[in-house]
């Protein structure tokens, strides 16, 4: 049996992860060795590193981060980065296969589901949805609860009827709207959800049960912080740029029996059946963003998978939603119930202060708490690479702005 080292040390937060064992992906030093010019430890050159709330792009743990500083110019040994490599060489391959099972081993994907590495975008993918989806159908089921809902809707109105299950507008986006409250079409192509909306900091902490008609989830902010179902969807899709990676890279997982739908017209490198045949290299693939989640999805492994994560990811929010519900001072509007894990908008008694806190804020190394545009306020984005202390530190930091205005 081949003996495997962790690809995180646990006891050394500035060792660099060593694997050894068989296999092209593999490496039988550490990963020091193949930093000839020593540029993840940047001796000598001071090292800033901030509390990062940005809701997208967003902070990537530290560990993944000095792991692809290592492997910059020279990748196990291949005299190559990634960013150099053939997507049809071996090494690339071997790099997109690891990333792929790594993944599959963290949600439990079924066999009979593809997973995609595409581009564009969730943005993209609500024009690709209904392309793919609609069949011979005309009509689609969205179900509207906040911003990124309301894009999804606008795009796909471009290539059907759209039928509004339910919204929670009448509420200014605060809530998801229970499932005995949904009208469905008995004639839809899908059943659209967003289940994690970014900018409101509502979360659906529940699956729905759509019967016959696929649904189809945009996860891009929240997708790998909890553990979900996928058998019960038909088609989830995200962005990597919050909790899986960089940006550049979209993964779609689809049921293989929803592959054939797509409208003939569909180009040919939007078809999902195209891509999917040809193991998401009809183009080329966004290289490198497919290198940094293969290291993310290694280290969410090496945290303990997502029973691990979210257990953690729970304990960050209940510390500052606990905090924000005992203060009269800052208020979160969204349901209890409803509240995301992942994204935490908050409002200021006095929002003239604003500013003066965004302020204070930086100054002791928490950065992108401005909430946005659309919604004023502020917003923390606590996704999974997000330790507890960065939190902990927001809290301290409110406590004693509280103290001084309120």
């Amino acid at each position: 049996m081949v003996k495997r080292t962790p690809f995180f040390r646990r006891h050394d937060s500035n060792a660099f992860p060593a694997r050894v064992g068989p296999g092209p992906s593999c490496f039988a030093a550490t990963v020091l060795a193949h930093d000839p010019l020593n540029v993840a430890r940047l001796p000598g050159i001071p090292m800033k590193r901030v509390f990062n709330f940005s809701a997208g792009p967003a902070a990537l743990p530290e560990v993944v981060l000095r792991r692809a500083a290592a492997e910059m110019l020279d990748w196990h040994g291949s005299g190559m980065s990634v960013m150099e490599m053939s997507h049809r060489g071996s090494e690339f391959i071997s790099i997109a296969e690891k990333c792929e099972a790594d993944l599959r081993r963290l949600l439990s994907v079924p066999t009979d589901y593809k997973v995609l590495f595409l581009q564009g975008g969730a943005l993209a993918q609500n024009a690709l949805i209904p392309m793919n989806l609609l069949g011979d159908k005309s009509i689609a089921d969205y179900v509207d609860t906040g911003s990124w809902s309301k894009k999804s809707i606008g795009e796909a109105k471009r290539y059907c009827r759209i039928n509004i299950a339910a919204s929670a507008e009448d509420k200014q986006y605060t809530y998801v709207p229970r499932q005995e409250e949904w009208r469905l079409s008995p004639d839809a192509a899908y059943v659209h959800v967003c289940t994690n909306e970014t900018i409101g900091g509502v979360e659906y902490q529940w699956t729905p049960d759509t019967g016959s008609l696929p649904l189809v989830a945009d996860m891009s902010s929240h997708i790998l912080s909890r553990s979900i179902d996928v058998s019960r969807f038909g088609v989830i899709y995200a962005g990597a740029q919050k909790n899986m990676g960089s940006a550049g890279l979209t993964v779609v997982i689809i049921r293989a029996d929803l592959l054939d739908r797509a409208h003939e017209d569909t180009p040919s490198v939007f078809n999902f059946g195209v891509q999917a045949d040809a193991e998401s290299m009809y183009n080329t693939p966004p290289t490198y963003a497919v290198y940094i989640a293969g290291l993310v999805f290694e280290w969410l492994l090496e945290q303990g998978g997502l029973a691990a994560i979210e257990a953690k990811n729970i304990a960050k929010a209940a510390l500052l939603y606990d905090y924000l519900d005992q203060s009269g001072w800052y208020r979160n509007l969204v349901r209890h119930e409803d509240r995301s894990r992942m994204n935490v908008p908050f409002f200021l008694a006095d929002d003239r202060l604003d500013r003066e806190f965004l302020s204070g804020a930086k100054q002791r190394g928490m950065v992108q708490l401005k909430g946005h545009r659309s919604v004023g306020g502020m917003r923390a984005s606590i996704y999974n690479a997000m330790p507890v202390e960065g939190v902990q530190a927001l809290v301290e930091y409110m406590k004693e702005f509280e103290a001084k205005h309120g």
